[in-house]
């Protein structure tokens, strides 16, 4: 069983755990209707996914 031949220092040991920060989802504008949707997700406005309607949204009347 391998054992640590040194005690690991503060810095090394604190270090390791430093990168546990969530990344911000990346968002771009759809193409179809030009409101902002995650990449390589369905538009939830108009329902397109790489220029093919993916789903049917159902319209609300205004």
């Amino acid at each position: 069983m391998a054992v640590p031949k040194h005690k690991a220092s503060k810095k090394q040991s604190n270090s390791r755990f430093a990168n546990w920060k969530v990344k911000s989802s990346s968002i771009s504008e759809c193409p179809q209707c030009h409101e902002m949707k995650q990449n390589h997700r369905v538009c939830k406005v108009c329902g397109y996914y790489d220029g093919v309607k993916k789903i049917d949204i159902k319209q609300e009347k205004e």
